[in-house]
């Protein structure tokens, strides 16, 4: 019985495995902007001959990924104890396993199955409250940037209350989505969990969720600057955090984040008069650098998973 369970499961990481990189696959192919004579002239000229510039922009996919590592590390040691490799081999394995699933939605169950069955409730809560957290500061920054467009551009908005007043709206619309459930039958549970959660963690939560968004909105500026794009920082800037709020509110795959963020990107910079290739070049470099390289790596630690350590959980769970 142990033979045919051992089988099951590797056919199990196999389909995940090869699933993602078709999903990859697919995108990198029928991607006409990837496969432009123009796009690969520019990739050349901006990156093949300037070797630190490549450098310079891994670098801000190595950093963004860090802090998400450190974040989740952060989030679990409310319950136990896990190294900093644990937690890169837990956030990577689930972003490949919810490659496939809408919303990232497979990455609960993903880092959930890493954990005891005493704490895999626990630990899909906190997963929630880091992704929660990381839509907030989505929310916040492009809001910001939304009062900004709206005062360059002539939108069908009568006055800045009436933009405001939709604004919130449709930030409660999102924070309502996410937190529905817990709104219908789990709002003292939740409660309840939060309060679990050290003031220390939660200030932490907040500042990883931050930095990191920084880091990957300031990486999409700079590639609007490498591929020769005639916008100034601010202005740039607060589009980018437009885009991210806007895109966030839409539902859907990861395989689909890339044209998502590409048409809003595209809708958005062309009031500025950015090229339309330039920003879906940008976009579609993202999507590789912080979603099919990291599902790459991440592919090793599902097909080498076999299950949770109880070692490292045996020193917290007194205080559950």
């Amino acid at each position: 019985m142990q033979k045919y369970k051992s089988g099951l499961i590797f056919i199990v990481k196999l389909i995940i495995i090869c699933g993602a990189y078709y999903i990859i696959s697919v995108k990198i192919s029928n991607n006409q902007v990837l496969n432009s004579s123009e796009f690969l002239t520019s990739l050349t000229v901006n990156f093949l001959n300037k070797p630190l510039v490549l450098i310079s922009i891994l670098l801000f996919t190595l950093f963004n990924w860090t802090f998400e590592i450190i974040k989740w590390k952060n989030l679990v040691d409310t319950y136990s104890n896990i190294s900093f490799f644990e937690s890169l081999k837990q956030s990577l394995s689930s972003l490949t396993a919810s490659l496939l699933t809408p919303n990232r939605i497979g990455e609960y169950g993903a880092k959930a199955i890493y954990y005891p069955k005493y704490l895999r409730t626990k630990i899909m809560f906190l997963n929630f409250w880091g992704n929660f957290t990381q839509m907030s500061v989505t929310v916040l920054f492009g809001f910001i940037g939304c009062l900004y467009i709206w005062k360059k551009v002539d939108f069908y908005f009568t006055n800045t209350w009436q933009f405001i007043g939709w604004s919130v709206a449709i930030s409660g619309l999102a924070i309502l989505i996410m937190f529905k459930k817990l709104l219908i039958g789990y709002y003292s549970k939740m409660i309840k969990e939060l309060k679990r959660i050290p003031k220390k963690i939660h200030l932490k939560n907040v500042g990883l969720s931050i930095l990191r968004y920084l880091i990957f909105s300031h990486q999409f500026y700079l590639l609007l600057v490498i591929f020769g794009a005639e916008i100034n920082y601010l202005t740039g800037i607060k589009i980018i955090f437009s885009i991210y709020f806007v895109a966030s509110l839409i539902p859907g795959f990861v395989i689909f984040d890339w044209l998502i963020k590409g048409s809003v990107a595209v809708s958005l910079f062309s009031f500025f008069g950015v090229n339309e290739i330039l920003v879906l070049s940008v976009t579609s470099i993202m999507w590789i650098l912080n979603f099919a390289l990291p599902t790459v790596v991440g592919s090793y630690f599902v097909l080498t998973f076999n299950k949770y350590n109880k070692e490292i959980f045996v020193e917290n769970r007194v205080s559950l």
